[in-house]
């Protein structure tokens, strides 16, 4: 439970620390960078998806448990894209105004956090000796920071402060710890639900990965550099796999 309650927190206020830089840069990013960023990101959750939770879910289960769970998280997050609008953070040109959008931008990104929370929450309820809960809180952790950044990015372009622009991305990041909790207790409880969480954490990750991530870094002509930065990504989820 302890470890829950640190992996989680750390992983959300990672929300936070990602929007740090906001307070101090007097021009938004690129989009080549913010694309690196996402690809980054991108790859640190596939290699965490395919090489810790899935592996995870098919040892304490079977494929079937697997491809059940793995298919309602798919179906959790289609379900919330289609009652949240999707609103494209990184590409957005439009010129919205803040006091019409902002509030559904925030609530969209918080929605969008909740199965991640859930993720980190399932993983550590797979197991004392697993450490499968650090490595997914630290998937979650990298996919978070770049996001928060983002988040904070795309306040700023609306002529929100840097201080509430800053605060505001980081508030997104706090579902996520609620989200843990519920996670950890659900599949505490009935241990049977195990396998099924960490395959609907699967789904969950997989489904942001190419349907968000992916698309979003491919967004500007980035295509090249967008997809070393997934395989270096990729390579750094392995290689803390590996040390762990």
């Amino acid at each position: 439970m302890f470890d829950m309650l640190v992996g989680s927190t750390l992983s959300a206020l990672a929300t936070g620390a990602g929007a740090v830089p906001i307070l101090f840069l007097s021009r938004s990013l690129t989009h080549k960078w913010r694309d690196i960023l996402l690809a980054f990101t991108a790859g640190i959750m596939m290699a965490a998806s395919m090489l810790g939770l899935i592996p995870e879910a098919l040892s304490s289960g079977t494929f079937f448990s697997l491809a059940i769970g793995l298919c309602i998280g798919v179906f959790t997050l289609t379900f919330l894209e289609n009652i949240v609008p999707h609103i494209d953070l990184t590409h957005t040109k439009s010129g919205m105004k803040m006091d019409q959008k902002s509030l559904l931008v925030l609530a969209a990104i918080t929605l969008h956090n909740i199965p991640e929370g859930l993720s980190v929450g399932v993983s550590y309820a797979s197991g004392e000796q697993s450490h499968i809960g650090d490595l997914i809180a630290l998937a979650i952790g990298f996919q978070n920071a770049p996001e928060g950044l983002l988040v904070a990015l795309f306040l700023f372009n609306q002529h929100i402060s840097k201080g509430k622009a800053f605060f505001m991305a980081t508030g997104t990041g706090l579902i996520e710890l609620v989200a843990s909790v519920i996670g950890f207790y659900l599949t505490a409880v009935v241990q049977s639900l195990v396998p099924y969480g960490l395959a609907f954490a699967a789904g969950a990750m997989l489904f942001i990965i190419y349907k968000e991530l992916i698309p979003e870094s491919h967004g500007d002509g980035n295509e090249k550099s967008s997809t070393y930065a997934f395989i270096i990504g990729l390579l750094v989820m392995v290689f803390l796999i590996e040390t762990f």
